[in-house]
């Protein structure tokens, strides 16, 4: 029965992975897949903010002092 376990184990090892090397090859593979997502989306981002600030370059100078969607005071 010893000479059984110890049979078992070697089969375990000449056979590949276990489990518990696929969950952690799986895990490491969602971890690459969302890294490669944020930074795709991190690309994105940056060109859209350089787009917008070449376009305001281009325009004419902004003179609004403050925020430009804040109401005056109307007291004043």
């Amino acid at each position: 029965m010893a000479g059984d376990a110890e049979d078992h184990d070697s089969e375990e090892v000449n056979r590949g992975e276990g489990r518990g090397d696929r969950a952690r090859l799986a895990a490491e593979k969602r971890e690459a897949l969302r890294h490669a997502k944020s930074a795709a989306k991190l690309r994105e981002n940056l060109m859209r903010r350089k787009s917008q600030s070449r376009a305001r370059r281009a325009g004419a100078a902004d003179e609004t002092q403050g925020l430009p969607a804040a109401k005056m005071d109307e007291s004043s």
